[in-house]
């Protein structure tokens, strides 16, 4: 016996729906981590701003330095791609000039 996927009897429909009702689900979390994630990110530039500047006053630039280092290594167990986010999240929390 031959059941074609298509045919009156197999119900495809339900399938299709739950996917994409599961597929919106999983987009709203992603979505509401990403707003986190920007929220985080925010905040951690503007501390990292406000040690550049403390370091700066007060001439302790070697260890914001060796903090610096340390980022690049707690982003290592991502490989490459955690140390481009480590660089980016230096960059961005870098004392903007003008």
């Amino acid at each position: 016996m031959t059941v074609q996927l298509d045919s009156p009897g197999i119900d495809t429909q339900g399938t299709a729906s739950a996917a994409e009702a599961e597929l919106g689900t999983l987009f709203a979390q992603v979505q509401e981590l990403d707003a986190q994630i920007l929220d985080v990110i925010k905040r951690r530039a503007e501390l990292a701003q406000r040690i550049g500047a403390v370091a700066k006053e007060s001439g302790a630039s070697r260890e914001a330095q060796a903090e610096e280092m340390a980022v690049l290594d707690r982003f290592g167990e991502l490989g490459a791609d955690g140390n481009t986010l480590a660089m980016t999240l230096l960059r961005l929390g870098r004392t903007r000039r003008g």
